[in-house]
């Protein structure tokens, strides 16, 4: 009992000095885990300014070492499995970049380094359709699950369970008792309503599709939150692809009863890119805990034979444990190789410092940049922290056109109507740094224009902001602006 005493003495006296270490302790923690510096004074401000607080958040949300160091591996094993195949594609992937090059000049470059990389082959011979809103994608989309003879994949960060998922849902399970392959992948986080509908089905036996919620967010694993496969990709028969913004949910179609109205973009991808496609899913499949299966076991297509020209498309995937942040790099590229215009649509613009620089230097040398965005978004605090960066882009001469018919989503970056981003990323560090993303990037003439006119009919729909406009607004706006830029790192 003296020794208990004692022991309670001494922390009454002596408290802060447990304290103290468990402070220093968590901040050296934090350093050693992130590489990105700004994000670790982020987390350290957190800690600092709200105590106790600020470590409960980042023991349930900031701690990534371990999750991180687990999907180093996995990449490497990915990376070792397809390593026989990617020598043997040397040759036609050099062929295709020189004809690449032929065409676009140095933005081809964008093409290499996702070779070099071992991200994507680039491949030629593709069939191409731009999708506006989900009224247009769902009509294909239905008609290419509905078409389907061999296999069905999705990997969707949103899939709900209404009208348009239930449709999809009910073709999925009448192929599956056909006896086609069907697989779904959906983020547990994205989609938990869908998680719950497919775990009933499952558990009464009504259900024949192979469904895996993707890195499923306990109580004990909240840290989990931050990773989330924000992918929305679909192969059918290794013959049609789908990419884009587009989740499967009723509010990404525009209807008499819409809430709202919700501007996307995905694109149909027939060809021979499709088997890149197809590894991409291949390998979040092999991240699950689900039966693994054999790309040659009828995954793959042959080299198009109906398709024959140059359209050219490769992907860019990129996860948590990437060796860089290949999503912003391969944009990086494309950017430094512009000549005359850049056009970018983005509902989330937070951009890293490399991204930041590359649009002002762009534009202060002549290129004409365009970035559209929502006037009012899905998230406050994301929304203001935008905001906080448009002041020092319009100083640059970047031309910035905040959307007002509805909610932009769509995720797009178009240099010099030669070469097309298109996918599931945002231009903000979460989507760059964090989530599982993926992009295709296109060079194809006919896309090129399908984006430029779409993009003016979306500049139609929005207000192009002045600089003394945006400098005459009221104090108190800048200043949240300004606050909620300081957690931009965090969300």
């Amino acid at each position: 009992m003296e020794i208990v005493r004692n022991i309670i003495e001494f922390l009454g006296h002596w408290y802060w000095i447990p304290v103290i270490l468990l402070y220093l302790g968590v901040i050296v923690t934090i350093l050693a885990e992130n590489g990105n510096p700004t994000k670790a004074m982020a987390w350290i401000l957190v800690i600092v300014f709200l105590p106790i607080i600020g470590l409960v958040l980042y023991y349930l949300f900031g701690q990534e070492f371990t999750r991180i160091k687990k999907l180093k591996k996995i990449n490497l094993q990915e990376e070792k499995r397809l390593e026989k195949e990617w020598v043997k594609l040397d040759a036609q992937m050099n062929n295709n970049i020189n004809l690449l090059y032929s065409d676009i000049g140095d933005l081809s470059r964008v093409y290499t380094f996702l070779k070099n990389e071992r991200l994507s082959s680039p491949s030629l011979n593709n069939e191409l359709k731009l999708l506006v809103n989900g009224e247009e994608k769902f009509k294909y989309f239905l008609e290419a699950l509905e078409s389907a003879k061999h296999h069905i994949h999705l990997e969707y960060y949103i899939f709900e369970p209404d009208n348009i998922g239930l449709k999809v849902l009910n073709i999925l399970e009448r192929k599956a008792c056909e006896g086609l392959h069907v697989r779904l992948i959906v983020d547990s986080f994205g989609s938990p309503k869908l998680v719950r509908y497919m775990e009933r089905m499952i558990k009464k036996g009504k259900s024949k599709i192979e469904f895996y919620a993707f890195l499923p967010v306990t109580f004990s694993s909240l840290a989990n939150s931050n990773y989330r496969n924000h992918r929305k990709i679909a192969v059918v028969d290794a013959k049609i692809g789908f990419i884009g913004g587009i989740n499967i949910s009723d509010r990404y179609i525009n209807s008499a009863t819409s809430d709202g109205y919700w501007r996307d973009t995905s694109v149909m991808v027939k060809g021979d890119s499709i088997n890149m496609m197809q590894v991409n899913f291949w390998n979040s499949w092999n991240m699950t805990e689900c039966e693994p299966f054999d790309l040659r076991d009828g995954y793959l297509a042959e080299t198009s034979k109906d398709i024959q020209n140059k359209s050219a498309v490769a992907y860019v995937p990129s996860n948590p444990g990437s060796l860089g942040p290949f999503n912003l790099e391969a944009m990086l590229i494309a950017l430094g190789e512009a000549n005359k215009k850049i056009q970018l649509t983005t509902p989330y613009f937070i951009p890293p410092d490399q991204l930041s620089s590359a649009l002002k230097v762009a534009a202060a040398s002549g290129v004409e940049v365009e970035l559209l965005m929502p006037k009012k978004g899905d998230s406050f605090l994301v929304q203001h922290a935008s905001f906080s960066y448009i002041n020092e882009m319009l100083k640059r001469g970047v031309k910035v056109y905040l959307y007002t018919k509805g909610f932009v989503h769509a995720k797009t970056v178009s240099i010099d109507n030669q070469l097309s981003f298109i996918g599931t990323v945002n231009l903000d560090t979460r989507s760059f740094h964090i989530n599982f993303e993926i992009n295709a990037v296109i060079s194809d003439e006919q896309l090129s224009q399908d984006m430029e006119k779409q993009f003016e009919i979306d500049k139609s729909n929005a207000h192009l902001v002045t600089l003394k406009e945006w400098e005459n607004r009221k104090r108190w706006k800048k200043g949240f602006d300004s606050i909620c830029r300081l957690l931009a790192p965090l969300l």
